[in-house]
């Protein structure tokens, strides 16, 4: 196998995944299959980049390798470069999400007690 080839087949991997998975395609071709696909197996695979390039790459692999073991150790290359150039060209998805922190309405006042509130009284 030639090494462009395997860049091919990455690319390739890459862009139709990508195409899957976020973008609208023409004429909202591809929002259109995402809904139909509803909430089940199908539609969680189209929801997940990396699920989907395993199973887009599998037949770029059986169909560009030419042995069953160049076949086997392509499949898993292909949705591995795929992922990795998805990584590059969309950094947001490597950063995890901000922390939400919420404090209990009662304790954002001062940290002392007064003294009446110590003792259990009310001073008027």
């Amino acid at each position: 196998m030639r090494f462009y080839w395997l860049i091919l087949g990455i690319l390739s991997v890459w862009r139709i995944t990508h195409l899957l998975q976020a973008e609208d395609g023409p004429g909202d071709l591809m929002v259109h299959l995402r809904r139909k696909a509803g909430a089940g197996f199908w539609g969680s695979l189209l929801d997940c980049f990396y699920c989907l390039s395993v199973w887009i790459a599998f037949p770029f692999a059986f169909l560009i390798g030419e042995r069953w073991r160049e076949r086997l150790i392509l499949w898993p290359a292909y949705s591995a470069g795929a992922i990795l150039l998805e990584r590059l060209t969309n950094p947001e998805r490597g950063v995890p999400p901000a922390l939400l922190y919420l404090e209990d309405e009662e304790k954002d006042a001062m940290l002392r007690k007064s003294e009446s509130e110590v003792a259990g009284t009310d001073s008027k």
